[in-house]
């Protein structure tokens, strides 16, 4: 293995912020063993930071792809303990932040997200991964009378484009939920939930024998040039490629601080229901919901029958000063409650149901709510994908196969998406971001957003 020498370009320091996942997902798994931490000084082709779904993809297509090179990642606590192992588990189409306009586009983004989709079921099943999943479809339900005539409207187009989702009235809605206040519905057999974090420590265990994996090992310093050295407090990897996977933590490391913001969401999982309570609420035929407002509100159903929602308000949300990406889980009960109180909104007779967990995840939101795929640096050796905003169980997973073509000097395939090479508008620094996001939230009850 040759290395070309170090080049050290400007340190970029972090330090640790990450909090421990407690979401649902953690609940009644068999014990895991995380992998040893960074005690070494290692080189290696490839080095990528994040354990979650960009960093794990990017890996597995990577050492699959280039047997011969080695990659090593590096994750600060464990697989799959920042948003990958904490979200709703919605596997979703399209891409936040992308125009539905232009017949053209609209077709590219559902086909490459229906893609990842597939992607992520073919994986699970062709390496026989112990992963829970459904694809059985995700309804959009639509709150008000107008927005309804509109939607109705949008179905027809883009079913005229080719694209497969369906409209649903008031009384067809009712089939599959009675959620209350519901004008309609826009419905995507195409999509579905599958358990994020058993699919990153399933895929851990048949990870090619190329990659090695260093859990527990907070990045504290990454010092660029032709080749990288990545520095943790006890150890250090040196390698000419270096992969971002840090999605909402990324400004920890002093990368996109001003273009992407680390946004704090809350979510709550019921007890599980029995079969009899969940064919009262009409549910059983479909994955999971979301709403049509601007703080979405989103539910989905676990294997256990548990209800995991989330969104629904501001309370849903939060930003913490200067890019922190750990939240005090104190400071979310407010968060909790309101979440909670949207949830009866929809579904009145859950309101005395317990709640069995209740978390906060990091998300990483950027203005425009597009995301972001490409490689930068001096000599082009820092790879990236990040931005989800909401959409990370999908977009994430398909980063892998973009990042490994990316390496491989194979850019043709992905500059038609909307994604690719991104550029992502400026937010302020501090103090005026944390003001601009109370002030902007607090007076209209949406998203700060550049409209597209």
């Amino acid at each position: 293995m040759s290395l070309l020498p170090l080049r050290p370009g400007p340190p970029r320091s972090a330090r640790p912020d990450v909090d421990e996942n407690r979401s649902w997902w953690t609940l009644d798994r068999p014990p895991y063993v995380p992998s040893p931490a960074l005690r070494e000084n290692v080189v290696a082709d490839m080095v990528i930071i994040g354990g979650g779904f960009t960093g794990m993809s990017t890996a597995w297509h990577v050492a699959r792809r280039f047997p011969d090179r080695r990659v090593a990642l590096i994750e600060a606590r464990e697989i799959g303990n920042g948003a990958s192992g904490r979200n709703g588990g919605m596997m979703l189409n399209w891409m936040n932040g992308v125009s539905s306009s232009e017949p053209e586009l609209t077709r590219l983004v559902y086909q490459t997200t229906k893609g990842g989709i597939d992607d992520i079921v073919s994986l699970i099943e062709a390496e026989k991964l112990a992963v829970p999943y459904r694809r059985d479809g995700c309804l959009e339900l639509i709150t008000n009378p107008q927005r309804a005539e509109a939607a109705a409207k949008e179905v027809q187009r883009l079913q005229s484009w080719g694209i497969s989702v369906e409209w649903l009235d008031a009384k067809e809605v009712r089939k599959y939920v009675r959620a209350e206040g519901v004008y309609g519905g826009i419905f995507d057999r195409s999509v579905g939930q599958v358990n994020g974090l058993a699919l990153l420590r399933e895929l851990k265990k048949k990870m090619p024998e190329n990659v090695v994996i260093y859990e527990n090992s907070p990045v504290l310093k990454v010092e660029e040039g032709q080749t990288v050295l990545v520095s943790t407090a006890e150890g250090s990897v040196r390698a000419p490629v270096m992969v971002l996977g840090t999605n909402g933590y990324t400004p920890r490391l002093g990368y996109f601080r001003s273009r992407i913001c680390p946004m704090h969401s809350h979510v709550i999982a019921t007890d599980p229901l029995p079969p009899q309570a969940w064919e009262a609420l009409g549910w059983g035929a479909f994955a999971g919901f979301c709403d049509d407002l601007d703080r979405i509100a989103y539910g989905s159903m676990t294997p256990d029958g548990s209800l995991i929602f989330g969104g629904g308000g501001n309370y849903a949300y939060a930003y913490r000063y200067n890019n922190g990406t750990s939240y005090p889980e104190q400071a979310a009960q407010a968060g909790f409650e309101g979440i909670r109180r949207r949830l009866v909104q929809y579904l009145p007779s859950l309101e005395k149901l317990p709640l069995r967990r209740a978390w906060t995840g990091t998300l990483g939101v950027t203005l425009d709510r597009s995301c972001t795929m490409g490689v930068r640096g001096e000599y082009k050796n820092v790879y990236y994908a990040l931005g989800y905003s909401g959409h990370g169980v999908t977009l994430a997973n398909l980063a892998g196969k973009v990042l490994c073509d990316l390496y491989s000097d194979n850019h043709e395939a992905w500059k038609n998406q909307p994604f690719y090479q991104h550029s992502l508008y400026p937010m302020p620094g501090e103090p005026l971001r944390w003001v601009g996001y109370q002030l902007f939230t607090r007076l209209t009850g949406r998203s700060p957003r550049r409209r597209s």
